[in-house]
This record gives structure tokens, sequence and C-alpha cells, in this order.
């Protein structure tokens, strides 16, 4: 009878968890969310400690839109790849995903929409590959006249 109780309580404590990812350039980010506090760490630094200030500004972002529901949620993010501005934009990338993942809200994604096109859909562009024999990749070698 005790294990029936205790099977059912597992069943009601169940935690919801969302694993989503995003990129931008070489950078990407992993990120797991879960029910919590709303506490949120980008490669187990708190987002209050994350440097430069511009990136964590940017960061909070969809946190800010989402309101009240970022404040009942941990997020655990883990980026690598590219420079300090590229993985900013893959973990605002990677957050807005598993918000809107998460609550399964229509309004949250028009929102998100809205405001920026790249808190949900992640922007291709990469760096143009040189072409052999010349310096740069769009760059032609000067030709001398004499």
């Amino acid at each position: 009878m005790t294990e029936k109780k205790t099977a059912k309580k597992e069943e009601k404590k169940q935690i919801k968890v969302v694993h989503v990812s995003g990129s931008r350039k070489r950078s990407i980010a992993r990120a797991t969310l879960k029910d919590g506090k709303g506490i949120v760490r980008i490669n187990s630094y708190l987002l209050n400690n994350y440097k430069p200030d511009f990136a964590r500004d940017k960061i909070m972002e969809p946190l800010m839109i989402a309101g009240d529901l970022a404040n009942k949620i941990d997020i655990s993010i883990n980026v690598k790849g590219g420079g300090w501005r590229s993985q900013s934009d893959a973990v605002r990338l990677a957050i807005s995903r598993a918000l809107v993942q998460y609550s399964g809200s229509k309004v949250l994604e028009r929102n998100f929409l809205d405001y920026d096109r790249n808190l949900l859909i992640a922007d291709i562009r990469r760096k143009e590959q040189y072409k052999p024999n010349d310096s740069k990749a769009r760059a032609k070698r000067t030709k001398s006249k004499r």
C-alpha cells in the first residue's frame, strides 16, 4: 500500500526539464531549463557576474520580456566557441527558445518575434572564406601596370 502512495507522489513531483541549443557563427550554447528560483548560470557563473556588461544586458532581454516566468525557473547554460559577442547571441537564442518550449505559449513566442526576430530564429551568416591565391575573401590582388 505504501509503495502505491510513494509512486503517486513521485508522479506529481515530476520536474519539467527542457534542453535546447542556440548558435551564432562558431559559438554554440546549450541550455537546460527547469523549475527553480530564477537563477541563471552561464558556464557556472551567475548572470550578474557575467562580463562584459553589454553582453549581459543582451542576454537579459528574453528574461525581461518573459516577465514572471523567468522568476520561476532555473537556467544552466554551457557555451563555447567564438568570441564574446557571438557567445552572447547564442546564449540569448538558447534562453528564448527554452522559455517558449517550457511555457508552450504562443503569446510569448509572438512577443519575442515582435521584439527581435533573432531571439527565436538563428542568424545563419558566417564569415566568407578566403579564395585561393588571394589576400582576403573579396579583395583581389593589385595588378602592376608596368
